[in-house]
C-alpha cells in the first residue's frame, strides 16, 4: 500500500458510521452482510448506508456482491490488512520489540492451525 491509498483509506475510516460498518463487517467474516441489515443494526436510513458503503467500496476496504435481490457486502481483508502493514512498517526503526505489543494482537487474527504452530 502507498501513502496515496492509505490516505483514502484513513479518509474513508475517519467517519463514524463508515468505522462502525467496517467493524461490523469485520466480525461478520466471509459471509458478509447484506446492506439492508447493516443499516438496520446501525439504525441509519438505508440511503444513508448506501452513501457510506459506497465511500468504502471507492477506499477499497469493503466489497460487494449481488446476491438475487440483496447487494452483500464483505470487509477486505487484505486491504486492512495492508493499512495496518503501512501503519507498522517504519514502526520499529531497528528495535523490534517495539512493535512486539502489536505482532501479538495481530497473532490473536491468526488462524487456528497457525497458531498451534
Amino acid at each position: 500500500m502507498n501513502e496515496r491509498q492509505a490516505l483514502g483509506s484513513f479518509g474513508a475510516l475517519s467517519q463514524e458510521t463508515r468505522l462502525q460498518i467496517v467493524r461490523m463487517l469485520v466480525v461478520a467474516g466471509p459471509e458478509g452482510m447484506p446492506a439492508g441489515t447493516i443499516a438496520e443494526k446501525l439504525e441509519v436510513s438505508p440511503s444513508n448506508i448506501s452513501f457510506h458503503l459506497k465511500e468504502l467500496d471507492r477506499a477499497g476496504l469493503v466489497s460487494q456482491q449481488r446476491e438475487a435481490r440483496s447487494i452483500i457486502y464483505t470487509a477486505n481483508y487484505d486491504a486492512l490488512s495492508g493499512l495496518v502493514r503501512f501503519l507498522m512498517d517504519d514502526c520499529c526503526g531497528g528495535h523490534p520489540e517495539i512493535c512486539a505489543p502489536a505482532a501479538k494482537v495481530a497473532a490473536c487474527c491468526a488462524p487456528a492451525e497457525e497458531k498451534a504452530r
